[in-house]
């Protein structure tokens, strides 16, 4: 165990933690001299490439002066925080990550706090120190007054900081000499990060932290070797984390050990090792494997519960099932429990209806990103407005808060503040972060984010910077103003045409092109003076044998606004769904037929 340290890698959102593992590879030499590799390359699930973050945690190893050093990449995005939680439990230490201009942000409070209630010791990481307006020594004052808050102890206050470009590969422990490597912070690592704990010889314990599957290995289970040895062909015995007196008896087929960004099959490991393990069909995380059935399980973390919500349902609009090859209740039902399965933070409850789930998490993100990995894997279905959930406490009703930071340009403040004080928030602090620059904090209803980001690019002229982070349920604070657009609604099923189309855009802003086929029901644009209007937008021009130099003109359309996933998930409203398939994403309303949409109304 003296030649092993597991650390992982936490930080918020954007502040280089991949990049940095990137740099930690190359220079260990896993790769070739010519070989091409890409940036993050850790960040190996297409949507993660696409957005520039990363959703899963990932492990990987380094050798480092005949020390193997297991990292644990983690996600920095808030919505992301339940894999964080988990993968804590198999590491000995925590990399704490901070950009040297942004400083201390909401998901850095939250992944130090799990840190420090599990006692691991932290090393902290400036990164982006040769990032323009970089501002090292504030940051460093953020940091300690962070950990005073958290009541840390003092070895906390004491950790070694080191400073670095992840970018370009370097690290210091000198602020103002720039080194040509790595070497300070893996020297650090070692020195600092204890070896792990755990005796060899006492009865096998390994504690599953995340879930994987193969399609020739079946199930694996990845975790931490808490003590005793495991071996290949040895017969053991699952205590699940749910239900501690369920016992499912098992042999294991394969060991992995982690090696760059390869698995490395071994006959054994012993405790300290994180381990991949295939063959152990039923394993589910939180759950710890033992060689008998009297070892107890190892109590796994309280990840956080979710606070956001909403129905999938399947489709049944008129163009269902045309484009997907998974429609069915029965489906979609399994792929959301198979979610359930890996994703800890996630929670899935059947409904009075068949062809409805009712799917919780930690973020509109959160659940967007299963939303489009669903598409993309071939899936059909709708979802509805995403609500936050209430608890109610003697008799009283609470609603989730949420601490807001924003980071903006002076000129733009004022819109901040009058924009958040129509939606409950009440701001906590205000400072300056340089010249130009005003950081605000905002703590306000969940309910009252809903809608908010897009409005919020829109007002700052995407110059601002908005992170989130649950703090507490509080008493209802009251109701808030929905959205101040309506929405523009196709009259009958066919096909868009530009003729059509070009009063249509006088309404409002349109969301389609000419060509593309529409329903009656379904929403096709936004009309800002707030009243939802129907239109036909499949009209066709009436053919005449007279000829007019100015009415065989084309249309002259504006360009259509294009909507994202999340946009589209926050402009609906309880009586819209949003249409998935694998491709296309449509909006409609839940009552298509105009007459009786007009009935409901009215009753």
């Amino acid at each position: 165990m003296k030649n092993i340290r597991n650390i992982a890698i936490i930080a918020h959102v954007d502040h280089g933690k991949t990049t940095l593992v990137d740099a930690m590879l190359k220079q260990s030499g896993i790769f070739r001299k010519n070989q091409a590799v890409q940036e993050r390359v850790m960040d190996n699930n297409d949507i993660e490439k696409e957005r520039g973050i990363t959703i899963l945690s990932k492990n990987t190893a380094i050798k480092y002066k005949d020390i193997k050093i297991n990292i644990i990449d983690t996600p920095g995005h808030a919505d992301f925080g339940g894999e964080v939680e988990r993968v804590l439990k198999m590491s000995d230490g925590v990399l704490l990550l901070v950009d040297a201009f942004e400083g201390v942000m909401p998901q850095t409070k939250f992944v130090i706090k799990k840190a420090i209630d599990l006692g691991l010791p932290a090393l902290v990481v400036l990164n982006k120190i040769d990032r323009d307006k970089a501002r090292p020594e504030e940051v460093i004052d953020e940091i300690l007054d962070l950990f005073i808050k958290l009541d840390a102890d003092e070895s906390y206050l004491d950790a070694p900081i080191i400073y670095a470009s992840g970018k370009d590969g370097w690290a210091s422990l000198d602020l103002g000499e720039k080194k040509e490597d790595l070497k300070d912070l893996l020297d650090t690592i070692i020195e600092y990060i204890p070896e792990p704990k755990g005796d060899e010889n006492k009865p096998l314990e390994v504690l599953i932290s995340t879930t994987d599957y193969s399609e020739y290995l079946g199930r694996i289970g990845i975790g931490k070797v808490e003590q005793g040895e495991i071996k290949v062909g040895q017969k053991a015995y699952i205590k699940n984390y749910n239900d501690l007196e369920k016992l499912i008896q098992t042999k294991i087929t394969t060991i992995y050990e982690f090696e760059g960004l390869d698995r490395k099959e071994v006959q054994s490991a012993k405790a300290g090792s994180i381990v991949a393990i295939s063959g152990v069909e039923g394993i589910h995380i939180g759950d710890t494997i033992t060689e008998n059935e009297e070892t107890p399980s190892i109590e796994f973390v309280k990840i956080s519960e979710p606070t956001l919500s909403m129905r999938f349902l399947v489709n049944d609009s008129p163009f269902a099932g045309k484009e997907g090859e998974y429609v069915t209740s029965r489906h979609l039902r399994s792929r959301l429990f198979k979610e359930k399965e890996t994703d800890v933070s996630l929670r899935v409850e059947d409904t009075e209806s068949t062809d409805a789930f009712k799917v919780s998490g930690r973020g509109e993100l959160h659940l967007s990103v299963l939303i489009e990995n669903m598409r993309r894997e071939g899936y059909e279905f709708q979802v509805s407005k995403p609500e936050v959930l209430f608890k109610r406490i003697d008799g009283k009703l609470y609603e989730p808060m949420e601490i807001v930071t924003i980071d903006v340009e002076e000129q733009y403040v004022g819109t901040i503040i009058n924009k958040l004080g129509t939606r409950k928030a009440e701001m906590t602090s205000m400072e300056n972060l340089s010249a130009d620059y005003n950081r605000l904090i905002f703590k306000m209803p969940a309910r009252g984010l809903i809608g908010y980001r897009q409005e919020f690019i829109y007002d700052t002229k995407g110059t601002g910077i908005i992170n989130t982070e649950f703090d507490s349920f509080e008493e209802y604070k009251g109701d808030i103003p929905r959205r101040q657009y309506g929405s523009i609604i196709a009259f009958e099923t066919g096909k868009a045409t530009g003729y059509a189309l070009d009063s249509a855009w006088k309404r409002g802003n349109i969301f389609i092109e000419p060509g593309d086929e529409v329903y009656e029901g379904m929403i096709i644009g936004e009309n800002p003076k707030g009243l939802d209007i129907e239109v036909n937008v499949a009209k066709k021009k009436q053919k005449t044998n007279i000829r007019s130099s100015a009415s065989d003109d084309a249309p002259n359309l504006p360009p259509s606004k294009k909507l994202s996933l999340e946009e589209m998930l926050e402009f609906i409203e309880e009586d819209e769904l949003v249409e998935i398939t694998p491709k296309n994403i449509r909006l409609r309303k839940k009552i298509l037929n105009t007459q009786l949409r007009y009935k409901s109304h009215k009753n």
